[in-house]
């Protein structure tokens, strides 16, 4: 791929992400269009732009899902690229296709590799002709009922039903046995259906007491080099809400063998930007096995950035516009110990019950190793439209238990007024002896809430 000279970038995203988006790309010294639904005119992405462009009313299908009027606005604002930032449109292969034929940088890997890697099935297929163990399951995609069950059997209940074209937990069941699964699936089906137009499923045994750890790539089209691992085994309803890296439960050797399988995969696809290779790692018997790739920027790369000292965002933006790697494996080095936590406008007291509202107050924790990617300021009212996350709190530490004790103080140090945030939750997990002992997997959040109501309740102005 030719190098291509970017001057001016466009963010088809809001929020958070595409306020980060804007610091790496000005870093470079690009100017930045912002594009906004008309709920999102007043936004601290579309306040700190160059130049911004109103793309249609708040619901997302009509505005950031709308990819005729991303390519307007982009060919109207004189643009040379596009960024998709993740969620929304930055895992859709005809999406970066559309953006390539109307003569933009896709900030992200072809459409082809989102087309191979981001169905769950071709990817684990992909995953076993190099050679990456994956978890025992289904061979391909099944519509058929019948035959489902039948594999069910065959791979041992409790099983994971997982939707193909899933992603952010959805078209996900468990089933425990053969009579419950005929219902879950079809759920699972009907789940995918709707939100991806994609009713395939697979199946794969539950590891019942698995962490979650991933590898953080990068690649320019050619090579490949990762950025170490992470950890992200604290979920809730399958959604992440506390990423550590790295992970404290690898040895040297696992760590070495798991960042050396997610490199030849995405060597093995021609991968090109930042993306993400996901695994389950057994605690028992120290396996670990691939589940899927997100072809993507991640709401947990910071994590990865602190402790290897590097910019992921403004690398992809680098590669995709052509430019090579530049670096070696051997050059990556890390050091230290990061966590991120993301905070939602959710009440954790109430069921985490969704609150948009109006920010009557914001102080931002600061000091050696916190950093808080946001998309907040005073005044602020939240629009009901959209996911409720508002920021990530990120910490560095020498040691994992010195980044705990960092989190909780600037915890204490955050104030977001005017409404819950999730906020108590991380406090409450940083004072647990299991989160402090790492004893944690992928289930053992969802059962510690069960418990937690009374540790939950707001702490503090600092919260309300």
């Amino acid at each position: 791929m030719a190098a291509r000279s970017i001057e001016t970038i466009l963010i088809a995203n809001r929020g958070e992400i595409a306020c980060r988006i804007n610091r790496a790309a000005k870093a470079l010294g690009m100017s930045v269009v912002q594009v906004a639904s008309e709920a999102d005119t007043d936004s601290l992405a579309a306040r700190i732009a160059d130049e911004v462009k109103v793309i249609g009313p708040p619901s997302a299908a009509k505005s950031y899902l709308n990819t005729d009027a991303i390519l307007t606005a982009a060919r109207e604002s004189g643009a040379d690229a596009i960024h998709p930032g993740y969620g929304f449109l930055s895992e859709n292969a005809d999406f970066a296709d559309a953006v390539e034929r109307a003569g933009f940088v896709f900030v992200g890997p072809t459409g082809d590799t989102i087309r191979l890697m981001g169905d769950k099935a071709a990817a684990r297929e992909q995953a076993r002709k190099v050679g990456v163990p994956t978890v025992p399951g289904s061979d391909g995609v099944i519509t058929d009922m019948d035959a489902a069950l039948t594999i069910a059997r065959e791979v041992g209940f409790p099983v994971m039903i997982k939707a193909s074209a899933g992603g952010g937990g959805r078209g996900i069941r468990i089933a425990q046995d053969a009579e419950t699964f005929r219902t879950l699936a079809s759920q699972a089906a009907n789940e995918a259906k709707s939100a991806f137009g994609d009713g395939g499923i697979y199946i794969e045994r539950v590891i019942e007491t698995a962490r979650h750890v991933e590898v953080q790539v990068l690649g320019d089209g050619t090579d490949v080099v990762h950025f170490y691992d992470r950890e992200c085994s604290l979920q809730r309803r399958r959604q992440k809400v506390w990423e550590e890296a790295p992970s404290a439960a690898l040895d040297d050797d696992t760590r070495e063998r798991l960042c050396d399988a997610a490199v030849a995969l995405a060597r093995s696809v021609s991968y090109r930007g930042a993306g993400t290779v996901e695994f389950l790692y057994d605690d028992e018997s120290g396996d670990f096995h691939f589940i899927e790739m997100n072809t993507r920027i991640q709401v947990e790369h910071p994590v990865t950035e602190m402790i290897c000292d590097t910019d992921l965002v403004a690398g992809m933006i680098r590669v995709c516009g052509g430019e090579p790697l530049g670096l070696t494996q051997a050059d990556i080095a890390r050091k230290g110990h990061a966590i991120e936590v993301r905070l939602n406008a959710e009440d954790p007291a109430n069921g985490f019950m969704p609150f948009p509202g109006q920010v009557s107050a914001l102080r931002v924790p600061e000091g050696e190793g916190i950093r808080f990617d946001h998309m907040l300021y005073e005044g602020y009212a939240i629009p009901p439209f959209y996911d409720s996350l508002l920021g990530k709190l990120i910490v560095w530490a020498p040691d994992r238990k010195a980044a705990i004790a960092r989190l909780e103080a600037a915890l204490r140090d955050l104030e977001i007024g005017g409404l819950p945030t999730t906020a108590p939750l991380f406090t409450a997990l940083a004072r647990n002896a299991d989160v402090q002992a790492n004893a944690v997997h992928t289930r053992w959040l969802e059962t510690w809430l069960e418990h937690a109501a009374d540790t939950l309740t707001d702490q503090g102005e600092t919260t309300t």
